[in-house]
């Protein structure tokens, strides 16, 4: 059984940004285990227009990540079609939705080694600091990482992420 890499495995006394690294790793793995459950079909499902599919989810949590983390936190240049995320049906794979999920996590892991959480920042709108902008990514992060794991448990029973906890 394949699980994720759990970010309260690691060391106590890490900083706010090495645990945000590590929460960002453990919910990118989570999404892949998931989406390895589904087919590409059921990836893209909806149960009715107002709604999102995982591979919605995935291209949201991407674009997020991409503005605020990347873009705000790490100065990278993105320009964002956030509708587009949201609008998109069937378009990638889920071999390419997973690459798009590494390499943006990867990206964002690399910033947070080297983050000024200070630094002030305009974004969609908002006036934030670089903690606020951190702490916005990792909860968003994870909203729509539980929002996936849902879809994929109603989909495909049978999802286990805390084998070690089963007996609790």
């Amino acid at each position: 059984m394949e699980l994720p890499r759990y970010a309260f495995k690691g060391d106590v006394g890490r900083s706010f940004p090495e645990l945000s690294a590590a929460l960002l790793q453990e919910y990118a793995d989570k999404i892949r285990i998931g989406l390895g459950r589904l087919s590409e079909e059921q990836i893209w499902w909806r149960p009715n227009r107002e709604c999102n599919s995982a591979g919605n989810l995935v291209l949201h949590i991407c674009g997020n990540l991409s503005l605020w983390l990347l873009g705000g936190l790490g100065g990278f240049d993105y320009e964002r079609d956030r509708a587009g995320e949201f609008r998109a049906e069937r378009s990638m794979s889920r071999a390419e939705l997973l690459a798009c999920l590494e390499e943006t996590v990867a990206r964002g892991r690399k910033v947070l080694e080297d983050v000024d959480l200070s630094k002030e920042l305009s974004l969609q709108g908002y006036h934030v600091d670089g903690l606020a902008a951190l702490y916005h990514t990792i909860e968003h992060a994870s909203q729509h990482t539980g929002q996936i794991l849902f879809i994929v448990k109603q989909l495909a029973p049978g999802l286990e992420l805390y084998p070690q906890h089963a007996d609790e």
